[in-house]
């Protein structure tokens, strides 16, 4: 059993630290905002993942897992050999990461800790930052006491963050200490998966190039919809047939309304803002980015070539946060759809599972429904923003009965446009181009 510290509560923080006390470690968690602690004391959970509530409870009730506001207790009592940077690193003024969290972290680390330690950051943070950290820690200690930083770039996916963190591709390890990454290494030894040793700005910069790549496939697959849609083809099919290709692979072609949350958004941003302050010239990174701005003026083209002027009408949004599973709405699709709407004089409506209670402290004006069909009664126009499993088997004919007029816009493409059509909806997808390609033409109107 290991003593951990792990500074920073939220999507990556909480779960990595419950992880670890499952897998049999001594860990304490540490925030600042005392209301998410008092709250995790109590069995509130700051953030919606499958499963982290019951598996949060069981380690509380094992002893192996705890709550704090104090850096004295997480780090010193009981010494904790491996302390986890795992705080926000939001979004600057120019894109550039902002290390307000990560320094605060460093100099109270430096403050208290009074025995050896090696810092884990797990925060997405610019390369150069592990060099940074150990700089400030070194500064500000009053007396010497030996230490190491590690990088050990986080890959979870919000929704399936604990599979992830259990079950992980690779585990990125980077540091100028051989013995401190070694040690690092044989904490992540019982998830029995490939470890990967490197430097520290390696380990930083695969983190960005990971995330920077599959946005850009996201962002490939949406320019391929965009021609499929002109000329007749169906984007599903064509992901299809290219994902059967071993170099490419079928995860993240699927076209729609692109990428949103914590990560993509942010990250590629910051790796375009670092190429620039370097004297590069990031220009596919700005096409990445420009191409997932585009796909959401896209689903409002759909609804106005559908429906006319947008003054007076009423449209309802399927889905609110940036992905299922989550109720996470930073950066999700439907805010910039939403305030796109309402600039047109829409009514918008929406229902999610789960995001909105963040949902109605983001959005103006938003009529907030119980479930799908309150959602689609009055509406002339439904658009499916996330792709939850209850939105792919409702029942159509119900749906069609409480709206004004029968247009679905279809962010996701998670229906069939023949079943949609047979029902007695107008529908459009996003590169599902055939449907309505009219032989001899050499325009298709999807």
């Amino acid at each position: 059993m290991k003593n951990i510290c792990v500074i920073g509560v939220g999507y990556v923080g909480l779960v990595t630290g419950t992880c670890f006390a499952d897998l049999g470690n001594r860990v304490c968690c540490l925030d600042i905002n005392a209301e998410r602690i008092e709250g995790l004391k109590k069995g509130i959970m700051p953030i919606y993942e499958p499963g982290l509530a019951e598996m949060v409870t069981r380690n509380v009730q094992a002893g192996r897992l705890s709550f704090t506001t104090s850096y004295e207790e997480a780090i010193n009592g009981p010494p904790a050999e491996f302390i986890f940077i795992a705080v926000g690193t939001p979004e600057g003024v120019d894109g550039e990461a902002d290390l307000r969290y990560v320094r605060m972290a460093a100099e109270s680390i430096a403050d208290v800790a009074d025995h050896p330690f090696i810092v884990v950051n797990k925060s997405t943070v610019p390369v150069g930052t592990g060099d940074w950290v150990a700089d400030i820690i070194r500064a500000r200690q009053k007396k010497p006491i030996p230490f190491a930083v590690v990088s050990n770039p986080e890959f979870l996916r919000e929704g399936s963050a604990i599979q992830d963190f259990l079950n992980p591709d690779r585990v990125v390890l980077g540091s100028l200490d051989r013995e401190a990454a070694n040690k690092v290494a044989e904490l992540h030894l019982p998830l029995r998966t490939t470890i990967m040793i490197t430097d520290l700005r390696t380990a930083e910069m695969i983190k960005y190039a990971s995330n920077a790549f599959l946005a850009t496939k996201i962002s490939f697959i949406n320019e391929i919809a965009a021609i499929c849609e002109a000329l007749g083809a169906d984007v599903k099919e064509v992901a299809v047939g290219m994902g059967y290709d071993k170099r490419i692979g079928r995860t993240f072609l699927d076209a729609g309304i692109g990428w949103g949350g914590s990560c993509f958004p942010k990250d590629v941003k910051a790796l375009a803002y670092m190429a620039s302050v370097h004297g590069r010239h990031p220009q596919l990174l700005q096409a990445v980015m420009d191409i997932n701005t585009d796909q959401r003026r896209l689903v409002v083209q759909k609804v106005r070539e559908c429906l006319g002027a947008l003054e007076g009408k009423t449209i309802g949004l399927l889905g609110l946060a940036f992905k299922p599973n989550t109720d996470d709405m930073r950066e999700a699709p439907s805010i910039e759809i939403t305030r796109m709407l309402q600039a047109e004089g829409a009514r918008v409506k929406a229902y999610d599972p789960v995001a909105m209670p963040n949902a109605g402290r983001i959005l103006q004006n938003v009529v907030l429904a119980e479930d799908p069909y309150e959602l689609a009664e009055g509406c002339d126009a439904v658009i499916v923003v996330t792709e939850w499993n209850e939105f792919k088997q409702l029942d159509m004919a119900r749906l069609k009965r409480v709206m004004r007029q029968p247009v679905v816009i279809d962010g996701r493409n998670i229906y069939e446009p023949e079943m949609m059509r047979a029902y007695g909806f107008v529908y459009r997808g996003i590169g599902r181009g055939y449907n309505e390609h009219k032989p001899g033409s050499s325009n298709a109107s999807p």
